[in-house]
């Protein structure tokens, strides 16, 4: 059977060009429509990657009004669309406007079908070197990075980004509240990146990691013979970061006479290392983040309330991995690329059940979790693929939440089945569409109405 031939939406109330146009380009499946509503209905049904658009059409024949609110429509509900608008009223104005609000191209009438076809054939390439350009990056995770290079699809994610981008030019302090293995120290490091910093050292220290008789001097650093054992004079990771940022992780952790010290830093921006007697000054940007609730041992007396505040000037949630709907299949994507070209080259991807498991799985350990389950697996499997079994999970697996309402209970389970079918199929909209069952036109109209992104 023979290539299907590509569709060709045109606009046009001249009757008489539309049958020229459709025997010019008989390698073309021609589809006209002569009004707003014919042209918004066969852009919904067909899809067509390239559209040629008359801006003179009824009720406005003699101006360009109606067109260009066809373009606006094309442009909202299929902005990849190559759109080339014709007029012969006020040309040049209306070609700048047209270029302005997404058009591809612009032709004057009469119209040349020699010239016209040369555009529209170039304007079939180029979508289609774009959508696979748009398909590979998909594979490769770029389309899906956001600050700190973090693999992301979903708003809310993509939401923290922005809010940290924001700040991060100023030198607010920054706190990030997430549960363990959300990706916070990616997340401060995308912030010093993004800062006017980004020259200087990131620094991180885990301060639960570290055993309390010794942080002090982790954070402050110690003079010469300041106790037993200080044998030489060293820098405190406070001054590591000087003209940089200093990330303290589980700054929940530090404990209250050390709480006072780290205090009086931020407020007089002076350190004195232990056994010292000189203040030293030093510029440095505090991000921390924790898993525990500040607010509540403040009021129970394990952590200093004017330190909160001080540290606390700008909050940021991470949701967990499970919040985060259609990202652990990305996320896999990524990971399974990379441990398979380091460690098991003849891996080429995750079988069907493993990806039903990923979608069904809570997380419990977020990213750092999911990280360790595909390095394992790489390793492990005999085979190209990934199964569930090699990840340890099992493909069955409970809805979440208690939403009561009908209505909001059936918008989440729609996005969140459209953003797992859009991460199995690496944002292809054809094959996303087929995953479930429904029309590509359906699906378009499905990422609007939920503001989700292909």
């Amino acid at each position: 059977m023979a290539d299907k031939k590509p569709a060709l939406l045109v606009i046009e109330d001249d009757e008489g060009l539309q049958a020229q146009l459709k025997w010019a380009y008989d390698d073309f499946e021609v589809v006209p429509a002569t009004d707003r509503e014919s042209a918004i209905a066969a852009l919904r049904q067909v899809g067509p990657a390239v559209v040629t658009l008359d801006l003179g059409l009824p009720p406005d024949p003699d101006g360009t009004s109606e067109g260009f609110a066809v373009l606006d429509a094309i442009m909202e509900l299929k902005p990849d669309t190559k759109v080339i608008v014709a007029s012969g009223h006020g040309a040049r104005e209306s070609a700048l406007d047209a270029i302005a609000r997404g058009a591809y191209d612009f032709y004057h009438k009469p119209v040349d079908i020699e010239d016209l076809g040369l555009i529209v054939r170039r304007a079939f390439n180029l979508h289609q070197i774009e959508a696979e350009n748009r398909r590979l990056k998909s594979q490769s995770g770029e389309d899906n990075r956001v600050l700190g290079g973090m693999i992301t699809a979903a708003p809310e994610m993509v939401q923290v980004a922005r809010t940290i981008e924001r700040v991060a030019s100023t030198n607010v302090s920054v706190m990030l509240l997430g549960a363990s293995g959300t990706g916070k120290e990616l997340l401060a490091k995308g912030l010093h990146d993004a800062s006017d910093r980004r020259d200087g050292p990131f620094v991180a220290i885990n301060c639960a990691a570290i055993p309390e008789n010794l942080l002090e001097s982790e954070l402050f650093g110690h003079e010469k013979g300041a106790f037993t054992g200080a044998v030489k004079t060293i820098e405190g990771k406070i001054e590591n970061a000087a003209g940089g940022t200093l990330f303290l992780d589980e700054v929940g952790d530090i404990p209250l006479a050390l709480q006072v010290k780290l205090l009086r830093f931020l407020q007089e921006r002076t350190i004195e290392r232990i056994g010292g007697r000189k203040p030293i000054e030093v510029d440095t940007r505090i991000v921390c983040a924790t898993h525990q609730d500040l607010e509540l041992m403040c009021s129970e007396g394990r952590f200093r309330e004017d330190l909160f505040y001080r540290l606390a000037e700008i909050v940021v949630k991470i949701p967990t991995l499970a919040e985060r709907h259609g990202d652990a299949t990305l996320l896999a994507k990524a990971f399974l690329n990379r441990f398979a070209n380091e460690m098991n080259p003849q891996v080429s991807g995750f079988a069907p059940d493993a990806l039903a498991a990923i979608d069904a799985h809570d997380w419990p350990g977020n990213v750092r979790e999911l990280e360790n389950r595909v390095k394992r697996a790489v390793i492990m499997t005999d085979g190209k693929l990934v199964g569930a079994g090699d990840l340890d999970l099992q493909q069955s697996g409970e809805e979440r939440g208690d939403v009561l309402n009908i209505k909001t209970a059936r918008e989440e389970a729609d996005r969140r089945v459209i953003r797992h079918a859009l991460a199995r199929s690496e944002g292809n909209i054809s094959s996303t569409a087929k995953m479930l069952g429904i029309s590509r036109p359906t699906l378009y109209d499905l990422l609007k109405q939920y503001d989700l992104s292909a």
